[in-house]
């Protein structure tokens, strides 16, 4: 299952970079792509990705995973998802501004619902099956909801959660620093405002369970490399109630050895001799749906195709095919018996004759 995002490159900071780096370039990013000050939805979209990475990079352990194992690794240890933008944004500028001017931290959110990750399975087929479609059986990794607290992380169900007493619910702390006062993360509930009471021993209190699944998927006609399917709900399980993520199918076309695709279309190739190509001929072929009888006209010339409609692949989702494209290699022979080249030799004095 592999994930693409690299959450350095997306914060513009290299992986060395110093917490205040990161921290500085994510203030940057939200100045310019913060919803509130630029309302395009692709400033949003990149928002979400600059919070879910400073939310990372931003705590130690999790960046030190990351780090190691990438995004898979985060997802196998555990972590639930990420909090929402609003959340990040807000802890965010708690951490920088609020004890500098004196404004009063708010308590937060009681953890609620939770999405599942989205998953995605690769999945190879060879070009026959991607021209008539086909019912796959995969099998794959993914986060389960715990059998024992039903997603809940405790026996006690959704009011396991009390406030912090330590925060009082802030998720903050304040720290006397000379003449400053500084707020760190509180390191009893890890920066929620809350504590999970009884955490369920079989998940940890994740809520979670890592397992294998097995799904039955139809691959429809006329899928081509790269072509993704969404499958709603089969991702990995949300928490606390909240919905599964879904599970996207990539397709891979497998080589083959007679037919090259090009979008809708087919193309290969056909051989023919030199008499075949100066009288022409009728020669059968093999299409993906069976035997077919290819016309070669006359003084057809090396190089030269016949398209033949109707035969390339199903179009996804259209009920048309595309094309099929021969190109035509006129094959020049190497041996010739006494009564070939006598022939030859007597074409060549007859076309030098008509000159």
């Amino acid at each position: 299952m592999a994930d693409e995002k690299d959450y350095y490159e997306i914060l513009g900071v290299s992986p060395n970079a110093t917490t205040e780096e990161i921290k500085r370039a994510y203030r940057n990013i939200a100045k310019k792509f913060h919803p509130d000050v630029n309302p395009e939805p692709e400033a949003e979209e990149f928002f979400k990705r600059a919070s879910e990475a400073y939310q990372v990079l931003s705590d130690p352990h999790k960046r030190q995973v990351y780090d190691t194992y990438g995004i898979n690794g985060l997802k196998q240890r555990g972590f639930a998802g990420f909090t929402s933008v609003d959340e990040i944004f807000s802890t965010f500028f708690d951490d920088v501004f609020s004890d500098l001017f004196g404004t009063r931290r708010r308590r937060r959110r009681k953890p609620g619902p939770e999405s599942g990750e989205d998953l995605r399975y690769d999945l190879s087929i060879s070009l026959e099956e991607a021209y008539s479609g086909k019912e796959f059986e995969i099998t794959f990794d993914k986060m389960k909801i715990c059998p024992d607290c039903n997603g809940y992380g405790s026996l006690e169900g959704k009011e396991a959660f009390t406030i912090c007493t330590r925060c009082n619910g802030e998720g903050q702390v304040a720290l006397s620093r000379g003449f400053f006062t500084v707020a760190t993360t509180c390191d009893l509930c890890g920066g929620s405002g809350y504590i999970l009471r009884n955490p369920c021993k079989k998940c940890g209190g994740v809520g979670r369970v890592r397992g294998k699944a097995k799904l039955k998927l139809d691959i429809p006609a006329g899928v081509d490399e790269g072509t993704r399917v969404k499958i709603s709900g089969e991702g990995n399980a949300g928490i606390r109630g909240g919905p599964a993520g879904d599970l996207y199918i990539y397709i891979h076309l497998k080589p083959h050895n007679i037919f090259r695709r090009e979008g809708d279309n087919l193309r290969s190739e056909i051989e023919i001799t030199f008499p075949q190509a100066v009288l022409g001929d009728i020669i059968p072929f093999k299409t993906l749906n069976g035997n077919i009888e290819v016309k070669i006209p006359a003084g057809i010339q090396s190089n030269d195709t016949i398209t033949i409609r109707g035969r390339g692949m199903k179009k996804l989702n259209n009920r048309g095919y595309g094309d099929l494209i021969i190109d035509v290699i006129i094959k020049t022979p190497k041996k010739l018996s006494k009564e070939e080249k006598k022939l030859y030799k007597r074409l060549k004095e007859i076309s030098e004759s008509n000159r």
